[in-house]
């Protein structure tokens, strides 16, 4: 199998973070409205206010992506991570929550949160081992999620 590349947002690459996200949503749950308006406004919703997008590829073929944005006061949210169907399994995923977990530490936030649904346990799985763990669900962040998670970063930045 040939090696996964992260790459940062292109604007010519934007679909594919619509497309692959989009997919997973109408798949798994619904695209409510607020994914839509992230979807659809990617340079709005997520990197005008800071946020990054990272896309993984695969033999020159962009096979998913991730977004880290703002949410929390100093927190950045890991959101909107989708493989694209037929690459599913083969570790993009697992390549794109490294990459975003990373790239949080060198952005400066202090704590990486995501919201998820228990009945994706591989995702929960992946996200356990990544070091995330549980905390308390606040009401209202998005309907299908009935898990949150947090990361602590400090300890992922090199000492000067």
């Amino acid at each position: 199998m040939s090696p996964i590349e992260i790459l940062g947002y292109r604007p010519e690459w934007r679909h594919y973070f619509e497309q692959f996200n989009r997919a997973w949503l109408e798949e798994y749950f619904s695209v409510e409205p607020i994914d839509r308006w992230v979807l659809e406004n990617p340079e709005e919703a997520i990197l005008k206010g800071g946020g990054a997008i990272l896309f993984a590829r695969q033999k020159g073929q962009i096979i998913g992506a991730v977004a880290l944005r703002y949410n929390e006061a100093g927190a950045l949210e890991l959101t909107k991570m989708a493989v694209d169907k037929p690459f599913r399994g083969r570790g993009a995923g697992k390549e794109l929550c490294r990459a975003a977990i990373r790239k949080a530490a060198e952005m400066g936030a202090p704590k990486l949160i995501l919201y998820s649904q228990t009945r994706l346990p591989a995702a929960i799985a992946l996200y356990r081992k990544m070091g995330f763990r549980d905390i308390p669900l606040e009401p209202g962040a998005y309907r299908r999620a009935n898990i949150k998670m947090e990361l602590e970063l400090e300890a992922l930045r090199p000492s000067c």
